[in-house]
């Protein structure tokens, strides 16, 4: 069942990396350890189910395993909003990282919905 474009699959591993790496930097440089666990989880999630997606066993486990990577996807945001606001990072890294997911979330919505759409056909 691979519907997926290289784009998102590529998209959300090069996200996972950074998250990895902005992990050790909030855990070395900000100190940060709770946060830095979740977001860590959560950022390097969206990739895995993404992957995982691409040996579904039908087009709605396909779906459901791209709706687990969009949760993951929003539960990423909260914690990058929770950084920002609480100011232990600032609007640049914020951005940075956040642009990044937008389009990602925005990959992920689209494809559910085209496969949905297809499913009601």
């Amino acid at each position: 069942m691979d519907y997926l474009g290289v784009t998102v699959a590529v998209k959300s591993k090069q996200f996972a990396v950074r998250i990895i790496k902005f992990s050790k930097f909030l855990n070395e440089e900000k100190r940060e350890y709770i946060i830095s666990k979740q977001i860590f989880r959560s950022g390097t999630s969206i990739g895995a189910n993404v992957r995982e997606s691409k040996n579904a066993q039908s087009d709605i486990d396909f779906i459901h395993k791209l709706s687990i990577a969009l949760k993951e996807a929003d539960e990423t945001a909260y914690w990058l909003e929770l950084l920002f606001e609480s100011d232990i990072i600032d609007k640049i890294e914020y951005d940075s990282l956040n642009n990044d997911l937008k389009e990602i979330i925005a990959m992920l919505t689209s494809t559910i919905k085209t496969m949905k759409n297809k499913i009601k056909k």
